[in-house]
């Protein structure tokens, strides 16, 4: 498998095999890079690793239990106390097995709960429950902080580390203790896992023409579901187009360049820098279906990585202002590499910029009107902004 995927969380369709990326740019690879092997590893290794053969060689000597001392256990807490040092909320340590898990190809569809996490301020959260799904039906909300997974605490866990926790097989159960927003005492939700359809685009036409186009991620078919929307929009004469992106942690690549390139003629989609100050760019592709469409774009708090692509690209190219909170920010490219035993590490290799150069990592997208949604709301207020704008732009265009 080598899919660049973006997430700005973790896609927890909490999924058997991989799950869909939400948001960090994610290509597995097997082993290490070309010329190293493990003899030229240990060679050119820095002399402060010393210290760690010598922490060996005396605990194996001395430590009271140095006859059970596991040399693999003590090898997996190793990497992983050097993967947390790096300040990397990303970086993780898998076993081979979970290396397995991961390295999976995407297929049609998911086992798990339904539902997208990411790390906020340290804090394994859900971003959106997918609609119609385990994690919805159950309660679960966006926003919601996981505080436990089945009995054990989630505080310290990467983000991998809770995913696996979570997913399962179809038809067993998982609980969950979360924090709803706005609560003061926690919630214990139990859900049944499930089988996750990847349905990530959603379409409605309105009375007035103005069609309301949700998509809940970014997909290998998500592309193709946007296509049909704006044949059905242009077949019923639409006036005007609302891309929600709400909620949308991101997804593949590919798939989040190909939707953009619905709606731009031509320049930059994003961009990448590595730490070597590398850069690699992603270009809109031609033949774009709705580039004439009056639109608007909505995003939140839980719009991530790939869905700010988009937002950053519609803003940097005056396509469309774009309207809601300030997004995720997630926008760091990830890697998954294997090692020789079969585990791997997980760790981030680069991070995405819009095409103004504006770094999406940590900042997230601002959008061309902030509209939050107060607690107390009893309408969708930010749809009710997009509405009214858009209807404004198309009578002004008569």
């Amino acid at each position: 498998m080598n899919k660049l995927r973006i997430f700005g969380t973790y896609l927890v369709v909490l999924a058997m095999g991989a799950a869909l990326a939400l948001a960090v740019n994610y290509v597995v690879e097997s082993g290490l890079p070309a010329g190293m092997g493990s003899e030229s590893s240990a060679r050119d290794l820095p002399p402060e690793f010393d210290r760690l053969g010598e922490a060996w060689e005396l605990l194996s000597q001395e430590h009271i239990d140095r006859l059970e001392m596991d040399a693999g256990t003590l090898s997996d807490g190793a990497i992983q106390g050097m993967l947390e040092a790096l300040d990397d909320p990303y970086a993780s340590y898998l076993d081979a097995q979970q290396f397995d898990a991961e390295s999976q190809e995407i297929r049609g569809f998911f086992e798990g709960i339904g539902a997208q996490v990411g790390i906020q301020e340290g804090r394994l959260t859900i971003i959106a429950p997918l609609p119609d799904t385990p994690a919805e039906h159950s309660g679960i909300r966006p926003g919601d902080v996981i505080l436990a997974i089945d009995g054990e605490s989630a505080d310290g866990l990467s983000l991998l580390e809770a995913v696996s926790r979570i997913r399962g097989e179809r038809g067993t159960t998982v609980e969950l203790l979360v924090m709803h927003l706005n609560s003061r005492e926690p919630t214990l939700i139990p859900i049944t896992r499930g089988v996750i359809p990847l349905e990530t685009v959603r379409f409605a036409l309105r009375p007035d023409g103005i069609g309301h186009l949700r998509i809940s991620s970014f997909s290998d078919t998500t592309n193709q579901q946007v296509e049909a929307a704006l044949r059905e929009f242009r077949q019923a004469n639409g006036t005007g187009l609302i891309v929600d992106l709400r909620n949308n942690p991101g997804g593949l690549l590919k798939s989040v360049v190909d939707v953009t390139s619905q709606f731009l003629a031509d320049g930059l989609v994003t961009y990448e820098l590595d730490g070597q100050g590398n850069r690699r760019e992603w270009q809109v592709s031609s033949g774009g279906q709705g580039l004439d469409i009056p639109m608007v774009v909505l995003v939140n708090q839980f719009s991530a990585s790939a869905s700010e692509v988009f937002a950053g690209a519609i803003i940097d190219h005056n396509r469309a202002p774009v309207i809601g909170v300030t997004s995720f920010g997630k926008g760091s490219v990830n890697t998954m590499r294997g090692l020789s035993d079969g585990s791997g590490i997980f760790f981030t290799i680069a991070r995405w910029y819009t095409p103004n150069g504006t770094l999406i990592e940590g900042a997230g997208i601002t959008p061309t009107y902030e509209v939050a949604i107060p607690p107390d709301a009893n309408s969708d207020v930010q749809l009710e902004r997009a509405i009214e704008l858009l209807q404004q732009r198309t009578a002004q265009s008569r």
